[in-house]
């Protein structure tokens, strides 16, 4: 049998990238096929990070060159190739970020921080370059999430270095500040300041940047969503009515300032009895699925109301980095896919390919 450009096209449409679900020709995933007498090669280009999977991937790939050419030395090199996606119009993408992701909730306690942040050390463990901002301007908790001390370092006197642990640059207020100190600034105060936190940390080379924001719709949201190049933002909440009641604030704002919701993540939907195994919905079920449904939003996924996950963000070591392969990293691992795959299916930014006009009066 001939093996010609169009046989081992036909062999490979019949792989299917499990997360986008399409095979990797038809999305264009396929690059610089080469066949040859006795070789074949070719390289698969993924728009999101996915380190776990590559592997499988790569198999697979040689496995459907090999039913229709089982002789041929068959080299595949799967890569992976984040680019900077649209924002909101008007608003200039920031230097040294591609993306930015606003996890947010209309209300406090429903776990917006952990999942922030096992969200960043998920897409960083895939591979992914991940920076996080602590937006809560009054109650900074991410540099006790991340095991992160210290004060950041300045080179030049204008900008500052972020601290970074487990492979994610952070910065956040509660750097600057002493722990037990209060903030009591009113909202241009502390608008300003995190303005400053945003743009004056010298971010390296990001794929993703999250900003873990404060709870509400108030004057530091608004600011946020109307001027921080936002790619899409992810809405946390409990199954329970208080929590999607003001879940839906929060959607409506993204909504009015033309920020994309990427999907619904829904935080302590069960609680499993760590003694007798007892499941019990203490929120209430599905109130988040619900509320995707209605709003035609992707239900991301639901996670455990667990002491571990608690105990483990208080220590310092968030359960992405404290239990790797256990079931709830699992869970925050599946969540970062989705919205990375969600980012990757938006329209891409192009402004950093065309020049500036500049018009100037004849002397």
């Amino acid at each position: 049998m001939t093996v010609t450009d169009q046989t081992i096209l036909d062999a490979l449409k019949n792989v299917i990238d499990p997360n986008t679900g399409r095979d990797v020709v038809s999305s264009k995933a396929l690059k610089n096929l080469v066949v040859r007498a006795g070789e074949v090669a070719f390289d698969v280009e993924l728009g999101y990070p996915a380190k776990s999977q590559v592997e499988g991937l790569r198999q697979a790939l040689m496995a459907a060159v090999k039913t229709v050419a089982p002789t041929v030395n068959v080299s595949v090199n799967v890569t992976t190739h984040i680019t900077a996606h649209a924002v909101q119009r008007g608003v200039q993408l920031l230097p040294g970020v591609k993306n930015i992701l606003a996890v947010a909730s209309g209300k406090g306690g429903v776990g917006k921080s952990t999942t922030a942040v096992n969200l960043a050390l998920a897409l960083a463990a895939e591979g992914a370059r991940v920076g996080l901002l602590d937006a809560d301007i009054y109650g900074p908790s991410i540099p006790m999430m991340m095991g992160i001390s210290g004060r950041p370092e300045s080179t030049d006197g204008q900008t500052m270095e972020p601290l970074e642990n487990f492979g994610v640059q952070v910065m956040s207020i509660g750097f600057l500040i002493a722990p037990d100190e209060a903030m009591i600034w009113r909202g241009p105060m502390a608008t300003q300041a995190l303005d400053q936190l945003l743009r004056q940390t010298r971010w390296k080379d990001l794929d993703y940047l999250i900003v873990d924001m404060p709870p509400g719709t108030g004057d530091i949201q608004l600011t946020l969503a109307q001027k921080v190049p936002l790619t899409g933002a992810v809405v946390v909440t409990t199954p329970q009515d208080i929590a999607l009641l003001d879940a839906r604030k929060g959607i409506k704002m993204f909504e009015k300032v033309g920020v994309p919701i990427l999907g619904i993540v829904e935080n302590m939907a069960v609680h499993v009895c760590s003694n007798c195994g007892h499941v019990e919905h203490i929120f209430g079920a599905d109130g988040g699925k619900k509320m995707a449904s209605e709003y035609g939003m992707d239900y991301l996924g639901a996670l455990p109301l667990k002491m571990q996950i608690r105990l483990q963000a208080d220590s310092g070591q968030p359960t992405v980095v404290a239990e790797p392969d256990g079931e709830v990293a699992a869970l925050y691992k599946a969540v970062a896919r989705k919205v990375a795959l969600a980012i990757a299916a938006k329209n891409k930014d192009f402004s950093s390919r065309f020049p500036a006009i500049k018009i100037s009066k004849d002397t």
